[in-house]
Order: C-alpha cells, then sequence, then structure tokens
C-alpha cells in the first residue's frame, strides 16, 4: 500500500536460513547463494488460489468489558465485517452484514456499543458506526460523505468518542471528541498546520485528559501532546531539536506516565516511559531492532512491547515493579497485540494477541500469563489448504549495488526443484515504501511457489524495521537506490544456480507497483514480465491527483513539482515507456484515494501506442487493494494466468506422484 497514514500498511510477504534471537545489532552475515536448496516432499498437494483466498482474514480485535468475547473483524463471508466469539474460542457470530469493509472495532466500557469504522467500496472515507452486541442494532454516528473519521477511542465512562479527523480535500488529521447519545462535536485540535497530523487520542483514566500523537506529513517528526479533554488546552511533552519521532501508545491508570515509541535515544524505534510531570524519559529498550510500545496492565504493574527482528516479532511483558522481561513463547513469525484498547483483559490474567506465519493465515489467541499458555480462538484455514504444503521461507542478506546498504529478503524455494538454472522467478516488491516484508502468510506468493515459482522479497532501502538511516535511504531517491537492491535481488537469485536470468518477472503492489514499472524502465534487460499492482507512475499526476494528505507526504519525501521538477521527471516512468521489452499487466482500483485509476490507465494507453504487449484491469468497486473475495480471486488469478504464459515455470515435480 502506497504509505501509511493511521492505519496499518498492506504488505505483500512473509523462516530462515537463521533462526534469529534477539541480538542488539540489525546487522547480519552476507548468505552464499549457493547455500539455499530445495527441500524433497514427497505428497505436495497442488494449491489453489479459490482455496487460498477462501482462507479467512482475521483483522482488528478488541475484548468485551467483562472478558467473557472478542470482537473481530473477518471476511469469512466475502466481505470484512464485524464478527464476536467466546474468549476462549467457540463458533463465531456475525454482529454486522454490510457490503463495505469495517475496521477498528472498540468495545465500549458499558459494554453496550461496539464502534467501528466503515468506507465506501475502497474510497477511505470512513464513517463511524455503532453496532449493539446484543441487537444488532447499527447507528451511522457521523454519516459525513465528504469528512473520514477514524480509530475511534471511548472515554472511560463510556459517553464519548474520540477519533481522528480529515475532509476529503483535507491535508491532514485532527482530533475530535463527541458525545454519541446527542452526537454534540467539540474539537479537540484544530488549524494545525497543513503539513501536520494529529492522531491516535488516548485518553485517561479518570477521562479528563486526551493524549494524542502529531506527526509531520512524512510521519519522520513527532511529538506527543496531552490535552484537557474539555477544553482542548494542550501541552507539548517531548520538545526536542533535530528530526526525531516520539509516538504515544498508552497512558498508565494513575495518569502519570506515557508509554511510548520513538528513535530518540539511537536513532532505532525503541520502547519507554515518560513521566507527565518532569517529562523524564526511562527507556524500557536500547535496540538496534524495530520495538514498538504497546500497553500498560490493568493495574499499571506491567507494560508490553513487540520486537521485530529481521522479520519475526516476539511479544514482551515486563514487570514495572521488578523489571523482569518475558518474551513469549510463540511460533516464529509475525506476533501483534491485538484487543483495540488493551491486549489485556480486565484483570490482567489473559493476554489477546495475533498470530501470522508463512503457513499459517492470520488468526487470534489468548495468552494465560500465570500459566504460560496459549489458547486458539480463531481458525482461518479452511479444507482442502495444508499447512504443510506451504514453503518455509529462507532469510538472506545482501550486498546492496552501491555497497552502502545490507539489504535483507525472504526467499522462497520450490519444494523438489532442481538446480539446472532453468527455473522461473519473481522479485516480489513491497508496498510502502515504509513497510517491511516481514514472515508471515502471503497467499499469492504460496501459490506462485507451488506452481514452481522461485520468489525473493526484498526489503530494499526505505523499509522499516532497520533504523532511521535505512528508513531515510531513498528520501528525494525514489526510485534510485531502492530500484537497484530490487535489480540486485534478482541477480542474488540467478547465483542460486537454480534460475534462468531471462525468466524473471517483477511483481509489486502500490509502491511496490511503482518500483516495478521503473524496473521495466530504467533496467529492462533484467525483466520477462511485470505485473504492477495499484501503481503510480507520474509524480506530477500523481501528486496533482491523490488525497491531499498523500500529497503533502510526496512532497515531503520525494519533492515539490515546480521546484524539483528535472527529479520527479526522471523519475517518472511514463516518461521512459519506450525502454519497455516486457508485457505488463496492470491492476488498478476504480475508487483508489492513493493511486488513483488514472495512474495505470495512463501508462496502460502509452504502452499500447507503442503497440507494446499490456493488459489492464479496474476493479470498479474497490480502492487501494482489494477488499472483496471474488475480486481477490480474479485478481490473482489474472496475475497466474499472466505469468504462466510469459514466464513459465520450469517443471519442478513439487508433487512426485505426477
Amino acid at each position: 500500500m502506497k504509505y501509511a497514514l493511521i492505519f496499518a500498511v498492506l504488505v505483500f510477504t512473509s523462516s530462515a536460513v537463521s533462526q534469529v534471537a534477539k541480538p542488539s545489532t540489525s546487522a547480519q552475515v552476507i548468505t552464499d547463494p549457493t547455500q539455499i536448496t530445495a527441500k524433497e516432499k514427497f505428497d505436495v498437494q497442488p494449491l489453489s488460489i479459490e482455496k487460498l483466498y477462501m482462507t479467512r482474514n482475521i483483522g482488528d480485535s478488541a475484548w468485551s468489558p467483562d472478558g467473557k468475547q472478542i470482537a473481530f473483524i473477518s471476511n469469512i463471508t466475502g466481505r470484512n465485517n464485524l464478527w464476536v466469539v467466546p474468549a476462549l474460542g467457540g463458533w463465531p457470530m456475525q454482529l454486522t452484514v454490510s457490503n463495505q469493509r469495517e475496521v477498528s472495532p472498540a468495545w465500549s466500557p458499558t459494554g453496550r456499543w461496539i464502534a467501528y469504522a466503515s468506507d465506501y467500496d475502497g474510497n477511505e472515507q470512513w464513517d463511524i458506526f455503532l453496532v449493539s452486541p446484543s441487537s444488532g442494532q447499527v447507528v451511522n454516528l457521523t454519516n459525513t460523505p465528504e469528512i473520514s473519521e477514524e480509530g475511534p477511542a471511548w472515554s472511560p465512562d463510556g459517553e464519548k468518542l474520540a477519533y481522528s479527523v480529515k475532509p476529503k480535500t483535507g491535508p491532514n488529521y485532527e482530533i475530535d471528541v463527541m458525545d454519541w447519545s446527542t452526537k454534540k462535536v467539540t474539537h479537540l485540535t484544530s488549524n494545525t498546520p497543513a503539513n501536520r497530523s494529529n492522531l491516535g487520542p488516548i485518553w485517561s483514566r479518570d477521562g479528563k485528559k486526551i493524549v494524542f500523537t502529531q506527526a509531520d506529513a512524512a510521519f519522520k517528526d513527532a511529538n506527543i501532546f496531552i490535552a484537557d479533554a474539555a477544553t482542548g488546552r494542550a501541552t507539548n511533552l517531548t520538545p526536542h531539536q533535530g528530526e526525531q519521532a516520539f509516538f504515544a501508545a498508552d497512558v498508565s491508570p494513575d495518569g502519570k506516565t506515557v508509554l511510548f515509541t520513538s528513535n530518540a535515544e539511537n536513532s532505532y524505534q525503541n520502547a519507554g516511559l515518560l513521566d507527565i510531570a518532569t517529562r523524564k524519559i526511562t527507556w524500557l529498550t536500547n535496540d538496534k531492532w524495530e520495538v514498538n510500545a504497546g500497553k500498560f496492565s490493568p493495574d499499571g504493574a506491567q507494560v508490553t512491547w513487540t520486537a521485530n527482528v529481521d522479520g519475526n516479532t516476539d511479544i514482551v511483558v515486563e514487570d514495572l515493579r521488578t523489571h523482569q522481561q518475558q518474551t513469549l513463547p510463540l511460533a516464529k513469525g509475525l506476533n501483534t497485540l491485538a484487543g483495540a484498547a488493551s491486549p489485556f483483559d480486565l484483570q490482567g490474567k489473559m493476554l489477546l494477541y495475533a498470530h501470522n506465519g508463512p503457513d499459517a493465515p492470520n488468526d487470534l489467541w489468548v495468552y494465560d500469563l500465570a500459566a504460560h499458555k496459549s489458547t486458539q480462538v480463531t481458525n482461518s484455514l479452511v479444507g482442502g489448504v495444508r499447512s504443510q504444503d506451504m514453503v518455509q521461507p529462507f532469510l538472506v542478506h545482501y550486498p546492496s549495488k552501491d555497497g552502502k546498504w545490507q539489504i535483507s529478503a525472504w526467499v522462497y524455494v520450490p519444494y523438489n526443484a532442481e538446480r539446472n538454472g532453468k527455473n522461473a522467478a519473481i522479485v516480489y516488491v513491497h508496498g510502502g515504501p515504509t513497510s517491511q516484508t516481514v514472515n508471515l502468510f502471503s497467499r499469492s506468493i504460496q501459490y506462485l511457489a507451488n506452481q514452481g515459482y522461485f520468489v525473493i522479497a526484498p526489503n530494499y532501502r526505505g523499509s522499516t524495521g532497520y533504523g532511521k538511516g535505512f528508513e531515510d535511504a531513498n528520501r528525494f531517491d525514489m526510485g534510485g537506490g531502492d530500484l537497484q537492491d530490487v535489480v540486485a535481488a534478482a541477480d542474488w537469485l540467478t547465483k542460486t544456480g537454480y534460475v534462468d536470468a531471462k525468466k524473471i518477472a517483477v511483481v509489486g503492489g502500490s509502491y511496490g507497483g511503482y518500483l516495478s514499472m521503473m524496473a521495466v524502465t530504467k533496467t529492462p534487460e533484467h525483466w520477462a514480465a511485470a505485473v504492477p499492482i495499484v501503481p503510480f507512475v507520474n509524480w506530477f499526476t500523481e501528486i496533482q491527483n491523490e488525497d491531499p494528505a498523500l500529497r503533502e507526504y510526496d512532497m515531503a519525501t520525494m519533492g515539490d513539482p515546480m521546484k524539483d521538477k528535472a527529479r520527479l521527471q526522471e523519475r517518472s516512468p511514463i516518461n521512459f515507456v519506450d525502454q519497455i521489452k516486457a508485457p505488463v499487466l496492470l491492476l488498478a482500483g476504480g475508487n483508489d484515494p492513493r493511486c488513483p485509476r488514472t495512474e495505470a490507465e495512463q501508462v496502460a494507453g502509452a504502452i499500447k501506442k507503442r503497440g507494446g504487449v499490456v493488459e489492464l484491469k479496474v476493479y470498479e468497486n474497490e480502492g487501494h487493494g482489494f477488499a472483496k473475495i471474488e475480486n481477490q480471486i480474479d485478481a490473482y488469478t489474472r496475475i497466474a494466468d499472466f505469468l504462466k504464459k510469459y514466464v513459465p515455470p520450469e517443471k519442478c515435480g513439487c508433487n512426485l506422484y505426477e
């Protein structure tokens, strides 16, 4: 997905050659490509796109106040709607029935309502709704087609909701507070400069204060504020010099301390505690990986955070009285704290988390902190899809072409592949660019590996997870050094001895779609095919037509169309269509506010005009990425058919009984 604003970035991704513990440095040993070896498996069953995409998506979640139930978002019916399930597992009950996608459930402290946000056909103009968990009654609280309201947070008494708000034509987010019974709205913040947004409101336990984060357009510089909930009078708790980012995560039950994430200590994201009265900071971690602060326990005696170590994420609980830290004994992959307002139940005995691994779609689990035992709450796999048929990726590291950086990547090797230099491969490029390919379940990649394709998913410069310096390395250089990191991934694959250098395709979504287009225009000799998904191709039209908040981001990270015209021209693949040699498949969303459909349409027209091979599909009822299951199945069937036509895989003997 192109750029992270409030919601998490959609990542196209994915255990590894190296089993990584939690070191204090992000440096890893360069991987010898000849050490990559295909595993033998005698009973690999073929995977189908239909079955893979019928495995369920489990999204945001929230505890009920009594800890007996969990509300969660899932596409069990083919739409991302709200469901409720018993806290220790059982048969889920669908609570909302809507053709539109829903996110961010938040259960009111009284238990009477669950708040959530929903948009229309992917247009990201979110309204906040309430649904009664007892009757199923649904109320649209905001009903503002031209204003987006996001991330609802309940006041402790359950009478008010705080949320971020942005007009469709506005460049940034403010924070509003609504009395839900009267629908009276109070502006907590207003007149914030266009290049800064207010995000993530957190109520103090007495309901008198709201802590929030104010970030610049590029999310490179951010401060934590505390405001009087009644008057909006706010104080900056983290004044600083230079570019540092402080993000509030929680407020202690006694209202004296903020738990936060920041790169101010050592340029890597770490977790800390901020004393509100004295502004004193106590760092909980000092790692050179990516740490994200979590929440306080209900009694304030414990805090949580997650540690992303080269694409595997652990959950850590620290006792603030003894300073003992416990890393939960969970399977490798992406383990994240769940539960909206808190991952802890009301008694602080259970912890709600989500686990996502290369052979396991995202599911909710409950961890018993005393018994040290996890219980699975949701089940995303469907019949006919077996975990043992999934490929476990290798985690590899290679040097960048200019020698400035070490690049990490996940490599998927088909079962029973022969090291004969004849195999087809795909470089799978994540979006963002401030995102990261991690060790999670990827339906599309697992399907391609099952069909005999080698897949490498690199974390090019500009990716998150490796410190501020690495994340900033493509600033004002997008489509430059990061493109060379993508090309280096293709070169590295050929050195394994498995892959034919003339049978490599590039596939990517959003910013990954942009890099895919840059790849076939700037380095055309490397690619046999390209599949840019919801891409942008022209910096000038992109900045002109995209959401105004994203426009601020683009200008903060790549430049102004007037002042930096030469740079933007040189990095717009639409200007180099005459260099394309590979066939191209373009997929777009009709309501995409991030990379408007016109981006894909203009490059498709330009390729066709020059006699090139191009296919274009626009999904009229989708936005930035595809949420409706029939569109997901259609899109990835098109991708698979296109790749098999132009970059056919070598018969790999994936099933030795064939």
